[in-house]
């Protein structure tokens, strides 16, 4: 990642870091010596305020008073001679108290060694730096009013040494922490991205509507908050885009049904045309011979009247059926299920199908067969059979023979219409089912067909939820349809 956090948050405190080392040790170079200094002088300030407080007090000649000064010489490194009234030597340090008495007979004689700069004059104190061959001291001497003379003197030469020293050791000190911090920020900044990270990775996931990934952080951090408010929002995003998609899905399939309406709303429209026009131009054409008076002897009257109400009862015949078919596609029809004996309805059927049977001389079959209960609407199963025999009354030819049977199966009965004469198309079978559809249009309109009865099968059994279908055999055609059958203990 080009533009790391972590990379950044190091950076930035590796940065802080060493500023702040290098700032630190600027000032220690600068200052650091004035501030000895300034310490020091503080320090030679204080002996000389403990100096002048024992020289008005009782223990000035006793042991007490050199105790004192032997404490401030080893706490702070001062130098110390004091001499009395007479110029006696009262008091040196044991860290070269010695060497400053010929200085301090010096100063009183008038006489010294050495550069001196006068810092400060006081009325019973001097205080100077001064140096003598290569060393560098800051010194204090003077005579109080008890007339004891005192000279004080510590070297600056060290306070300097002593700040280069510490500088330098600051120095590796501070580069060794910022590496070390460095590091140590590194793995940090390590940590406190890597659930950043998860977060970025889980969002990603998002934009490719993977709802499945979460963060599961535990630190109840910031970080982890903005963990649990995006986990909300991928549950509300899933939950969100669940309900677009199938409301989407809703809509598409009204889209489709609307669609799918228009589309049977006009083919429905073009094939009444198509099958009207013929009667009507029949009906229309008989109905003028019959208003010209071309055969105006009985039996042309006659059969002008006849093929009018022949005409006009396929018409009939067919918006019937048209109408039913519309309410079954659109689901206006109500199915009514109901118990009854299949076998009984289909036996009285054919009873009251016999004169057409004999009229066109077709032998029907159908063997004994024990009542069989069934599950369905009994008006509806009448129709499908009833279409079927008609068809199979139609199209039979040959041997003349038309078998009914019935063969149960695994709580279903299969009702069977088989009728002799040639099978069907191949290329037909699929549009068996189609309105309007016919195999041989000149047969179908000779026998008065209107090509829907087969539709009107295939829109009730599926209103009805069970199976339909045709067979070719080489002598003829078989179409059958299913029913449930009842179970032996009752319903």
């Amino acid at each position: 990642m080009k533009h790391s956090i972590r990379r950044k948050f190091s950076l930035i405190f590796i940065g802080l870091m060493a500023g702040t080392v290098l700032l630190c040790w600027l000032i220690n170079t600068i200052f650091l010596g004035q501030y000895y200094t300034a310490t020091k002088t503080k320090i030679i300030y204080d002996a000389y305020n403990t100096i002048r407080q024992v020289a008005n007090s009782e223990i000035y000649s006793t042991e007490e008073f050199a105790r004192e000064l032997d404490n401030i010489c080893g706490r702070f490194n001062i130098t110390v001679c004091v001499m009395d009234s007479n110029s006696q030597t009262k008091y040196v340090s044991f860290n070269g108290g010695r060497e400053l008495e010929s200085q301090l007979l010096g100063y009183i004689l008038g006489f010294y060694s050495g550069t001196v700069e006068v810092l400060e004059e006081g009325d019973d104190f001097v205080l100077q730096r001064l140096t003598s061959g290569d060393n560098e001291y800051l010194e204090m001497y003077g005579r109080l009013s008890t007339g004891i003379s005192f000279i004080m003197r510590t070297p600056i030469e060290s306070i300097r040494e002593s700040a280069k020293i510490a500088n330098r050791f600051f120095a590796y000190v501070g580069v060794l922490g910022t590496v070390a911090g460095g590091i140590i920020i590194w793995f940090v900044a390590r940590r406190i991205t890597r659930p950043i990270l998860e977060l970025n990775r889980i969002s990603e996931q998002m934009v490719h509507l993977n709802f499945d990934a979460k963060y599961t952080g535990k630190a109840k951090n910031e970080i982890d908050l903005l963990g649990e408010n995006i986990n909300k929002l991928s549950a509300s995003l899933e939950r969100s885009i669940s309900e677009l998609k199938t409301a989407n899905n809703e809509l598409q399939k009204d889209i489709e049904h609307k669609e799918a309406i228009d589309e049977m709303r006009k083919e429905f429209l073009a094939n009444v045309s198509h099958e009207l026009k013929t009667p009507i131009a029949l009906i229309q054409g008989y109905a003028e011979g019959l208003n010209e008076g071309i055969n105006d002897d009985p039996e042309s009257r006659s059969f002008y009247c006849e093929v009018i109400m022949d005409e006009a009862a396929k018409m009939n015949q067919m918006v019937q059926k048209l109408l039913t078919l519309n309410q079954l596609e659109f689901g206006n029809d109500v199915v009514t299920m109901e118990r009854f004996d299949v076998t009984a309805l289909i036996q009285n059927y054919l009873q009251s199908a016999g004169i057409l049977t004999r009229q066109n001389e077709i032998n029907v079959c159908m063997a004994e067969y024990e009542p069989i209960y069934v599950w369905a609407d009994e008006y509806k199963t009448e129709e499908v059979f009833m279409n079927y025999f008609s068809n199979a009354v139609n199209h039979c030819s040959g041997e003349k023979k038309i078998a009914i049977t019935l063969e149960q199966r695994e709580g279903k009965v299969r009702v069977g219409v088989f009728n002799s004469g040639d099978p069907i198309p191949d290329e037909s079978m699929p549009h068996l089912w189609e309105k309007f559809y016919k195999v041989d249009k000149a047969r179908t309109r000779e026998y008065g067909g209107s090509g829907v009865g087969l539709s009107i099968v295939k829109a009730i059994m599926e209103s009805m939820n069970q199976s339909y279908g045709v067979e070719n055999f080489k002598d003829g055609v078989l179409f059958w349809f299913e029913l449930e059958t009842v179970n032996e203990g009752g319903c």
